[in-house]
């Protein structure tokens, strides 16, 4: 088997593009000392992507409002949040939101 080395490159590359915005904050932020109000602020940060995520999928369909389309996913959406802010268990979460699918999607 032959190895271009093109696709080396390519393969090397993309490691390195992978791997230098993972490592490079960690050893910066690991090395100086951050003031509370960053800390505090930076806590908030995966809640706010998530939520952003969320209602992204939840209310907009093909960059549109469309609560129509989605009205399954928003009536599912309800008993999922409510068992990841009782429980804070991904696994409850997730099989909550799969389990709560499959039955709707079987009645309606």
């Amino acid at each position: 088997m032959e190895i271009r080395y093109t696709i080396l490159l390519i393969i090397f590359g993309s490691a390195l593009v992978t791997f230098i915005p993972r490592v490079l904050p960690l050893m910066v932020l690991s090395r100086i000392q951050l003031p509370d109000w960053a800390i505090s602020w930076l806590k908030h940060v995966p809640v706010a992507v998530m939520a952003a995520l969320l209602a992204q999928s939840l209310l907009f369909s093909n960059d549109k409002l469309a609560l129509y389309e989605n009205s399954l996913n928003l009536v599912v959406a309800l008993p999922v949040f409510l068992v990841a802010i009782f429980t804070r268990s991904l696994l409850g979460t997730v099989l909550t939101g799969i389990i709560c699918m499959m039955l709707l999607r079987f009645i309606f």
